[in-house]
């Protein structure tokens, strides 16, 4: 089974930027679509943003415009570069494959943005 490692989070005031990492191992995620999502206490969890294989990505609306996200196949990486950052952003980030059953839940990256 895949495990995904996600890193890059921290803390960070209103406006500035982060570039959160998700490395995979045990497996290729090339073949994959990927997806970052994000959860606060109290909240479900939502999907922020998402890539395909072949590189198109898909944006919630929240994030649309400040958030970009890409990924390096060749090293199994998926990235997401957050600009911008709001205090409504802060949650903790987690990437997936978005394919049942091919990955681990990871312990996802804390993101604080204090305003």
């Amino acid at each position: 089974q895949v495990r995904l490692m996600e890193s890059g989070g921290g803390s960070v005031q209103a406006g500035e930027s982060l570039r959160l990492s998700c490395s995979a191992s045990g497996g290729a995620v090339r073949m994959y679509a990927m997806g970052w999502s994000r959860q606060v206490p109290g909240m479900q969890r939502e999907l922020v943003a998402s890539i395909t294989p072949g590189g198109i990505p898909t944006y919630e609306d929240a994030v649309k415009g400040r958030f970009t996200i890409s990924r390096d196949g060749a090293n199994n990486l998926v990235y997401l570069q957050m600009n911008n950052l709001k205090p409504e952003d802060s949650a903790v980030y987690y990437c997936a494959v978005l394919e049942k059953g091919v990955s681990s839940w990871g312990q996802g990256t804390q993101v604080t943005v204090s305003s």
